[in-house]
C-alpha cells in the first residue's frame, strides 16, 4: 500500500478511537425523528434526558408506553469525486486504467496533468 494512503489511514483510525474513548456525539434533531413504534432501547428504566443524551441517544418522554431514551438514526452520507483537482488523494498508481481505478471504488479523471487520475472519493453528510 502507498506510505501516504497508510498515514491517511492510520490518522483516520486514531480519530475514531479517541471520538470512541471520548464518549459519543449528540445526534441532530434529524436522527431523533423516529415514529414510537419504531423506537429501540437505549437507555435505562428512570434514565435522564441528559444521561441519555451523554450515551449518544435520543431523548423524548412523550409518548407514554414507548421507549423514551432510544437510538438515533443512522447518518446519511454520500460518496462524491472531489470537483479540485488539488484535493484528490491518489488511490491508484501510474498507468491505471479507468475500469481499474473504479473496481478499486475509486475516482477517475484523466486531467489535468500533474495531480492524481485515481483518486478516493469524499464523504459528505446529508
Amino acid at each position: 500500500m502507498d506510505l501516504k494512503v497508510t498515514c491517511v489511514l492510520s490518522v483516520i483510525l486514531v480519530v475514531a478511537l479517541s471520538t470512541l474513548a471520548e464518549g459519543k456525539t449528540v445526534p441532530t434533531r434529524c436522527q431523533c425523528k423516529v415514529a414510537p413504534g419504531e423506537r429501540r432501547n437505549c437507555g435505562y428504566p428512570g434514565i435522564s434526558a441528559a444521561e441519555c443524551r451523554k450515551a449518544g441517544c435520543c431523548f423524548n418522554a412523550s409518548f407514554p408506553g414507548f421507549p423514551w431514551c432510544f437510538a438515533p438514526k443512522a447518518k446519511k452520507v454520500r460518496k462524491l469525486c472531489p470537483n479540485d483537482p488539488q484535493a484528490r488523494i491518489n488511490c491508484g498508481f501510474p498507468g491505471i486504467t479507468a475500469k481499474e481505478c473504479e473496481r478499486k471504488g475509486c475516482c477517475f479523471r484523466a486531467h489535468p496533468a500533474g495531480v492524481p487520475w485515481c483518486f478516493y472519493h469524499r464523504v459528505v453528510e446529508e
